[in-house]
């Protein structure tokens, strides 16, 4: 029997800076209603030049297992978290595959609750990008570490948490807001079971990032039969800007990316659009959000 309720895999690539944060938001103190005990993290390095080590997150209160990937180590992040997930020892198990994106301080509690929905339930959170706007069109005007470091200190990070709502916008994939369908999630939980039943993350993607894999391992979880689809209200990701490969890219490699997903697909991509269950709370600061996602969910009636 699994001694931890739930196990968190995250994927890191030349991330120093947006690491130690994203590791320190899903720490014990941090997180709300969870004990250190009650959860461990798997941080996979994927080939950094120079990566964390042990050291590094010694004052970080988590259980946290560094381990790397074998040399060399794939432009693809999959084969690093299959990984993850086989050394992992908890029945319920949440997957990251940027590691630079920032919890929400109910995240793992609520997750975790949601999980007794069902027997198989597939959670899903939205993602929130820091800063004025997107990071594919802030990026183009002038938004960077340095800004984002600034913004970060001036909500008074990571004191007060709920703030990263307050400098943050809906990502492209949860554009629609809270009660709208997404067409990927970047922090996705479900029991050791079901990601046995997708065998994970398809490692034919082998492009930069991922490609599309996170976005069809959504789609094929959402497609599982007799299945309940749950997202969580109130909680989400926030991504930190660190160059990534389609994130903060100059040009946009969705015709590649797309291609890939066509020769191993056979067929154009096209989101899940599933029953969806939601679980969770929307605090007052939220009212700006929840009024936005309301009249997106009014304009696809």
């Amino acid at each position: 029997m699994a001694s931890r309720k739930l196990s968190i895999i995250v994927i890191g690539y030349n991330m120093r800076r947006e690491l130690p944060r994203t590791l320190l938001s899903l720490s014990a103190g941090y997180q709300q209603h969870i004990g250190r005990d009650d959860y461990e993290i798997i941080l996979v390095d994927n080939g950094s030049s120079d990566p964390l080590r042990a050291e590094d997150v010694l004052d970080i209160n988590a259980n946290i297992r560094l381990v790397s990937t074998p040399d060399p180590a794939p432009v693809s992040p999959c084969k690093a978290i299959n990984m993850g997930i086989k050394l992992s020892d908890a029945s319920l198990i949440g997957v990251w595959i940027d590691g630079a994106r920032l919890a929400s301080q109910g995240l793992l509690h609520t997750a975790i609750k949601a999980s007794n929905f069902g027997n198989r339930v597939i959670i899903g959170t939205l993602g929130f990008h820091l800063g004025p706007d997107t990071q594919m069109k802030s990026v183009q005007q002038g938004y960077d570490q340095a800004v984002e470091d600034q913004l970060l200190r001036s909500i008074d990070w990571p004191n007060d948490p709920e703030r990263l709502f307050e400098i943050s916008v809906f990502a492209a994939s949860s554009k629609s807001g809270w009660f709208n369908p997404v067409t990927e999630s970047n922090a996705i939980f479900t029991s050791r079971e079901i990601w046995d039943e997708l065998e994970g993350f398809d490692e034919r993607f082998s492009s930069p990032g991922g490609g599309l894999v996170n976005l069809d391992t959504w789609r094929r979880a959402c497609t599982l039969p007799n299945t309940d689809i749950v997202m969580l209200l109130g909680e989400g990701t926030f991504h930190q800007v660190h160059g990534g490969v389609a994130t903060n890219a100059a040009k946009s490699p969705w015709k590649e990316f797309h291609e890939e997903y066509v020769t191993i697909r056979g067929e154009p991509f096209r989101p899940a659009r599933p029953r969806v269950f939601h679980f969770g709370s929307l605090k007052p600061e939220l009212a700006p959000s929840v009024s936005f996602s309301a009249a997106c969910m009014s304009n696809t009636t």
